[in-house]
Order: C-alpha cells, then structure tokens, then sequence
C-alpha cells in the first residue's frame, strides 16, 4: 500500500513559465537523455544555462549497489537516477552537502563485508521512498525536493530493462564468432577488443515513463549524449515509445559526442561508426546539430558526411577538461550548447 507523507516539498525556481525556442524572454526547455557519468555532465553544464532542465535516464544498470537493489527489491536500478540528481544540486553549503550525501558509499571494515558494503546512501534512499509512496516519479521529486535539485529527473521506462547483445568474438583457431552477451555491465566489458555488432532492449514491449515522454512532447532542445554509447546513450532509441517520441517532437535535437572514441565498449570505432551506429538504431530520427571536439575526430570529412546523414550540422567546439582526462568541462560545454541555443531561436 502507498504511504503518503503529505504535500510534496517542491522547491521554487525563477523563471518557470514554459516557452518553445526561447520566445518571450524564458529559459529554454530542456531535456537531457543518457545515464551515467555523460548525463551528470550535461546537466553540470545545462543547469547553468536554464532552470526548465529534466533528465531523462536509462535503467538498464545490473551492476554494483544498483544491480544488488534491482534484484532484492525488484525496483528500477536507482544509481544513474541518483547521478543525475546529484549532478541537478546548486553550488550552494546545502546543495554541496546534499550531493556528498547521496554519492556517499558505505565501506566495511577490512576483512569484514557487510550488506552495506559499497551501497551509496543516496540509492538506499531513494528505494526508500519508491517503497513509501509506490511510485518511482513522486519518489525522484521527493529527493530532488530534499536536494534543491534545479531539475527533474525521470526514468526512461517505468520497469528495469535488460541490455543484450551480439559481440563479434575471436575464437580459438582466429576465426571471427557471434556470441551473445545479456546484462549492462557484461556487455560494457565485452566490447573491449571485440565489436558491438547488434543491441536490444528486453523487455522489447517494455512501456515508456510517461512523464518523460510529455517532457520530450513540449522541450525547446533534446540532448542525447555524452555517454556510454551502446549502454547509455543509444537505449533512449531502443524503446519504442521513446524512440516515436524522439522523431515527433518539435523540439531541436543535439547530439553530444564523447571525449574518447575509444571506450571499452567502443573499442575499434571512429567517431563517425558512433553516428552510423545512432542512424542503425532509429533510421527515422533527425538530428539539428552534432557538438563534438574537434581533438577527438580523425577524419573531419567522413565525420561530417555521417552528420549530414542524421539530418545534422557539426558544431565543432573545445569541450573537454584541460587537464587531460576525456572528461567534458561545464563551464565549457555550457558555452557550446549557449551558443547552440541562440543559433537556432526563431
């Protein structure tokens, strides 16, 4: 039975009043697709440009505190959900906090594992919440509420979802193989030194998050990407609702590019494979604009030709942190994507 604990704490953001393409002074609406580490990056950096940000996030994840979660309690794998919000907190003494808080993971004595072992608090609490109130949207609002989150974040589908795969594998004798990998971190692994040749979302009929699809339906901008790309970023395009959703708004879309091309799940592909990879997955969808670092592309040409094939220009821009790591910088990336914005408003 749900528990109600009474009205929901929403916090009051400035300027909410929706607009489409910027008219009338408003911030853009926003929704950012991916999960993980390349999600919590574009919300760092999209949070500084508007206060009409949702996160819509994979929950596909099988490993870790989120994969031990998903199997005990039957609940959605909460810990990308939980990067995102800590990624929506303000740079504030409460927001700084709060984020520590929920990205804090209990560490056993040495020698003694426990249940705790590597939970992160902020999973716990939200499974927490899913329990008292029974459904998954009111618990995020709930933490994002406590956070101050300057955001929204939903689930992609409001049932756990399972990412398999075709791996082309070398066998014994050097010949070349199909096997077929199942689970998110298993195939994550499995790229490495092998290729991604095929990847399905089960269940196949699985219903999307409704308030994730009126979201996308009223957004100014879609951006999909940075992220793990056959793990993260390319599962918003496997499900069907989503992926219909996705061709038919009227919002502009961006794809985001990753620092690195070659990522254990990507091993042996340039850049413009990631592309021919997103039009294999949804050959309807359309994109405005592909942001990528130029550092990162080896061949321009090809690249660009790839782009063209989505529908999109390649906006070209230094994203990346400067200290070396293929991590995107915020204040950088809120620039590009600014910049974005205002060169696409009616």
């Amino acid at each position: 039975m749900a528990i109600l604990t009474g009205p929901l704490p929403l916090v009051p953001v400035p300027g909410t009043s929706r607009s489409r393409n910027g008219k009338s002074g408003a911030p853009p609406s926003v929704v950012a697709l991916g999960g993980g580490h390349g999600l919590s990056a574009s919300l760092g950096a999209l949070r500084l440009l508007t206060t009409e940000l949702t996160a819509i996030v994979t929950v596909a994840d099988d490993g870790g505190s989120s994969g031990r979660l998903r199997d005990e309690f039957g609940v959605l794998p909460p810990g990308d959900l939980r990067m995102a919000l800590a990624a929506l907190c303000d740079d504030t003494d409460w927001g700084r906090t709060w984020r520590d808080v929920m990205q804090h993971r209990f560490k056993s004595s040495p020698g003694s594992e426990q249940s705790l072992d590597n939970h992160a608090l902020g999973n716990l609490l939200i499974v927490t919440l899913w329990e008292l109130l029974g459904d998954p949207v009111a618990g995020l609002k709930w933490a994002g509420a406590l956070l101050g989150a300057r955001g929204e974040v939903l689930p992609m589908a409001t049932v756990p979802l399972t990412i398999e795969g075709d791996v082309l594998v070398e066998d014994e004798d050097g010949r070349l193989r199909s096997a077929l990998i199942s689970g998110q971190s298993r195939l994550a692994a499995a790229g490495r030194n092998s290729h991604v040749n095929d990847v399905r979302l089960l269940p196949d009929d699985a219903p999307a998050c409704v308030e994730a699809l009126n979201a996308i339906e009223y957004a100014d901008w879609v951006i999909l990407g940075p992220g793990s790309w056959y793990t993260s970023v390319l599962p918003h395009l496997m499900l069907t609702e989503m992926r219909e959703a996705l061709c038919n708004t009227q919002a502009r879309r961006c794809l985001t590019m990753n620092l690195s091309v070659d990522t254990k799940e990507t091993s042996g592909m340039t850049a413009a494979d990631h592309l021919a990879a997103v039009k294999r997955c949804a050959p309807g969808m359309r994109f405005d604009v592909v942001l990528a670092d130029l550092r990162v592309i080896d061949n321009t040409e090809r690249f660009e030709e790839a782009a063209g094939e989505l529908g999109a220009r390649v906006v070209f821009g230094r994203v990346g942190s400067s200290g070396g790591r293929p991590v995107h910088d915020p204040l950088r990336l809120a620039s590009a994507y600014h910049d974005i914005f205002e060169g696409h408003k009616d």
